[in-house]
């Protein structure tokens, strides 16, 4: 709802010549500044520092509360239509079970088919972490069993007490 920047308007303008734009986008030229604010003033709108850096600086004549109003309408807009992409996680043991797996695989793959990402955790206990063949045996079996519709994105990697991979959709 608010304009990442404000920018300066009417006597917050301290530049002693502007390039000034009418309200409909007509350039007016080089004109000292407190010409410019007359103008505004005299049609009731504002005269606003559009371009700082600009040689010289760049002004407008416009309705400044109407402005931000359709700023903000528009970063609404665009986060409407922006999807925000998750990580899901799915955590199974070294020794899982067929049904299990299966399970889990065909959670993963509706997780992958809504666009998120999947990391799958193989959780090693006690002297589980000695034998972390068998987890990465289980984590490549995911990645077979979901290889049509996901990409490896980070290879099955140990961590302390856990093993993990990252797939995203294809």
């Amino acid at each position: 709802m608010n304009i990442k920047q404000e920018l300066p308007t009417n006597g917050q303008i301290r530049e002693r010549e502007v390039q000034l734009i009418g309200e409909n986008g007509e350039k007016l030229g080089v004109i000292p500044t407190k010409e410019a604010l007359e103008k505004a003033i005299e049609k009731n709108l504002d005269l606003v520092l559009v371009a700082p850096n600009g040689k010289p600086p760049v002004c407008k004549i416009m309705n400044y509360g109407k402005y931000k109003f359709e700023q903000s309408k528009k970063e609404k807009e665009a986060k409407k239509k922006q999807k925000t992409l998750e990580l899901k996680e799915l955590r199974v043991t070294p020794n899982i079970e067929e049904h299990d797996f299966e399970f889990k695989a065909k959670n993963a793959r509706k997780f992958l088919e809504d666009g998120n990402k999947v990391k799958i955790t193989v959780r090693f206990r006690g002297r589980e972490v000695n034998n972390a063949k068998s987890g990465e045996n289980v984590l490549n079996k995911f990645i077979e069993k979901l290889e049509d519709i996901s990409t490896v994105e980070k290879k099955p990697k140990l961590e302390g007490r856990n093993m993990f991979t990252i797939l995203a959709k294809k």
